[in-house]
Parts: C-alpha cells; sequence; structure tokens
C-alpha cells in the first residue's frame, strides 16, 4: 500500500470520524414564537438524544442575564431520561421588556446530561435559539386646514399621520378621494417611513366646492412584519361662506374697494381742477389781448 493511498485513508477516518462526532450529540431544537414587548408568551423546546448511549439528569438552563426578556417561572426545566434516538420537550413562558426594540433575538441555554452507563461522564453544552419581538401597528389620523377655509376660495387641507406604535410603518403613501372641493395638486402624495412615536403631514391644494366637503383618503403601508396594509379615514371639513366669516372674525374686511374708490375720486376732481384751471388761464389770455 503506497503512501498516497494511507493519506487518502486517513483523511477518511478524519472525515468519519468527524461526521460521527457531529451527528453524536443532543440536539435542541426550539419553536421560532413572535413576542410583543410586555406581553408574554411561550416557547417549545425540543430536546433530541441523538447520542450512541443512553442520557439521565438532562436540564436546560436559560441565560437571560444579557437580554431584555424575564421568565415567567422557573428559567430551569428538568427533563426526562432520554434514551439513545429518544426525544423530549419542554416549554418556558418569556416575557420582552416594556420599552424593547422590535427585532430578532437569540436566547441562550445551557443543557447538562449524564451517561447513563457511565455516571462520570458529565455534559453541558451550550447554545442559542431565535425569537422575534415584533410590533404591533397603532395609527391615528388627524385633517386640519391652512388658515379659514371659505368656500370658492383656494386653501390647504392637511392629513397627519400619527405612529403610536413602537415599531415603524414604511413605504407610506397618501391617496386623497375629493368630497365637496376640487384638487389643484396631485391626488397622491408619498411620505415615505414613519418611526414609532413618530408623525407626518400630507398636504393638498384644493378650491372649496361646498359648504360640507370632507376629507376621505386611503393610507397605504407596510408594517413592521413588511405586510401591505391600507386604511381608509374620512374627516368633514368646516367650511364657511365669506359673509359667516367676517361676523365671526375669522377674516377682516377688507378695504380695497374704499381704497380704489377714493383714488378713483382723487383722479377725478384732479382731472376737473386742471381743466378748470385751463379754462380760466385761457380766459385771462383773451381779457390781456383786448
Amino acid at each position: 500500500m503506497t503512501k498516497k493511498t494511507y493519506l487518502i485513508l486517513a483523511l477518511l477516518g478524519l472525515y468519519l470520524f468527524s461526521t460521527i462526532t457531529l451527528i453524536s450529540a443532543v440536539i435542541v431544537d426550539a419553536d421560532y414564537v413572535t413576542l410583543y414587548p410586555g406581553e408574554e408568551g411561550r416557547v417549545s423546546v425540543d430536546i433530541e438524544n441523538n447520542e450512541n448511549f443512553d442520557i439521565e439528569d438532562v436540564s436546560i438552563s436559560l441565560d437571560l442575564s444579557e437580554v431584555p426578556f424575564t421568565s415567567v417561572g422557573s428559567s430551569v426545566r428538568d427533563v426526562d431520561d432520554l434514551d439513545e434516538d429518544d426525544d423530549d420537550s419542554v416549554s418556558f413562558t418569556l416575557r420582552p421588556s416594556t420599552n424593547i426594540i422590535p427585532g430578532d433575538y437569540s436566547i441562550p441555554y445551557e443543557i447538562k446530561y449524564t451517561n447513563v452507563n457511565n455516571n462520570s461522564e458529565n455534559f453541558t453544552k451550550e447554545g442559542s435559539f431565535g425569537i422575534r419581538v415584533s410590533a404591533r401597528t397603532d395609527l391615528d389620523f388627524s385633517a386640519e386646514t391652512r388658515d379659514t377655509a371659505i368656500l370658492g376660495m383656494e386653501g390647504q387641507i392637511s392629513l397627519e399621520i400619527i405612529n403610536r406604535g413602537l415599531g415603524e410603518i414604511k413605504s407610506v403613501s397618501v391617496q386623497i378621494l375629493p368630497q365637496g372641493f376640487e384638487l389643484l395638486s396631485k391626488d397622491k402624495i408619498f411620505v415615505g417611513t414613519i418611526e414609532g412615536d413618530d408623525s407626518d403631514t400630507a398636504s393638498f391644494s384644493v378650491i372649496y366646492k361646498s359648504l360640507n366637503p370632507v376629507l376621505s383618503a386611503r393610507i397605504f403601508y407596510k408594517d413592521f412584519e413588511n405586510n401591505d396594509q391600507e386604511e381608509i379615514v374620512n374627516f368633514p371639513i368646516r367650511i364657511y361662506t365669506e359673509e359667516q366669516a367676517l361676523q365671526l372674525g375669522l377674516t377682516n374686511k377688507s378695504n380695497t374697494k374704499n381704497y380704489i374708490i377714493v383714488i378713483l375720486a382723487l383722479l377725478i376732481i384732479w382731472y376737473v381742477w386742471r381743466k378748470i384751471k385751463k379754462r380760466r388761464k385761457q380766459k385771462q389770455k383773451e381779457m390781456d389781448r383786448r
């Protein structure tokens, strides 16, 4: 047998040994669950004995010292003895902190067990499993007009989108559906991302055509889980006639017409005075000639 053959067999032996070592282990697998800030949830953890011997005194403990989670009840669970190729499951109740930042987290664990056939063989293994903390969408809306909205005049209607949740919403756009007014601007505005505990505004230029217009709008966005969402809102808009606005003191009466009348009167007086002055000069010249 050549040296090359020995080398190949040695490498093959190492590969088989490493494969057996990887397969021969206690496997921990947890359900990938989604929790919400401040709300507890149950996580199931499966433990499978892939060792080539039976094990006993099996226990699994969670290390929550470095993650923003608390355990409702004990963070340690004991498992029945596991024969070779046998499995069992335990569960933990976890609660994320109320101010946790939504996202994906790894929960560290430590598992201990003993070889049934050799009590001196005690094993300790560490690992982690994943949990997602999501954020429920909590939106609020408000509508307002710029200045006093007067029938037949131009104005601006604004819709404020308030994100009261912890997670951001993305790709936000607002489409307005005119009812009782005419749009002077485009009917759809892209707003973008609105962070948690923040707000943004979409504004539209309009002409008020009715005393009872309604701001009806569709809001499109992607929630924290990147799912497409849509909401429809309706807000009645208070409109005034010019007379009502004046009576209520919402606007000041314009003096433009009065100014124009005064200016025209002055011009007429000036014109008449020039005519009279010119005629007097002509009469005086005629008298001087005589």
